[in-house]
């Protein structure tokens, strides 16, 4: 026989084997039991504590009340409460961890704004011109914003710019540069909608839109906005008169190749 163990009561634990159960360290089990939360209730024949399994049950209410950010003091007034059943605890704390876990949740989706708002932040108005080139209007991002700012996208997006170091900022400008200096010549050249040439052409111009990923259908949606937002609509008309309705004809075209039907398409 060991110390520390008692003849027909081997389903006690000594301080160490409860502390290994709990989780917690055996110092903190001696805290407990001088503050009379949890006392162990056995002793071996030299005098060792020793947890019962009614000790050991006490242990792991201790630990659940405690999850739910509950000061000792109090866990100790409750488990003392005469009358009070395991099973009342038991649903007394569900209901304590459900409203901590609701707690929790607002508290991740706090940061993750706070995240989200330090990654736009991060990046100054001439950095954000420099990937949307020098006729960007911050005016329109907060517009954007307003519009978008809840969505996946829009997360997307402010963590790509903010990723982006000067190079990479300009090297995105400038390919999306070139490939409206190749939709402007296109247009010029009497290029199609719907044309091998003209598809390859909307498939550039799609992978140049990089703040997020640009499905077929998504670019579609995008497309309305060259036309119908008059900003928009001058930008590309400077480069080639009514290059703005062309594309969005080059875009409609390519996305039926997509399986997207232009008039039907939604954003996914």
């Amino acid at each position: 026989m060991q110390d520390g163990e008692t003849p027909g009561a081997r389903e006690d634990l000594t301080v160490g084997e409860a502390a290994r159960l709990a989780g917690v360290s055996v110092r903190t089990l001696h805290h407990w039991d001088a503050l009379g939360l949890v006392t162990p209730s056995g002793r071996t024949w030299s005098g060792y504590r020793l947890y019962s399994p009614d000790d050991v049950a006490r242990l792991q209410q201790v630990l659940v009340y405690r999850e739910t950010g509950m000061p000792l003091a109090r866990i100790g007034e409750l488990l003392d409460e005469p009358g009070t059943s395991a099973l009342e605890h038991l649903e007394r704390q569900h209901v304590l961890l459900m409203d901590r876990i609701a707690r929790l949740q607002r508290m991740v989706r706090a940061v993750e704004e706070l995240t989200d708002k330090e990654a736009r932040m991060s990046t100054t108005p001439e950095q954000r011109a420099e990937s949307l080139g020098t006729g960007w209007d911050p005016a329109w991002e907060a517009e954007a914003e307003q519009r978008w700012g809840q969505t996946d996208d829009w997360k997307a997006s402010a963590e790509r710019q903010a990723a982006q170091g000067p190079e990479e900022r300009a090297a995105a400008r400038a390919r999306v540069e070139q490939v409206e200096r190749a939709l402007a010549a296109a247009k010029r050249e009497g290029v199609l909608p719907g044309s091998e040439r003209a598809n390859a052409l909307a498939e550039e111009h799609r992978a140049s839109l990089t703040w997020f990923d640009v499905t077929p259908a998504k670019h579609v949606l995008l497309a309305r906005g060259y036309v119908g937002d008059p900003r928009f609509a001058a930008h590309y008309d400077a480069l080639e008169p009514g290059l703005a309705s062309w594309l969005k004809e080059v875009i409609d075209a390519n996305a039926t190749v997509h399986g997207v039907d232009p008039v039907t398409a939604v954003w996914e």
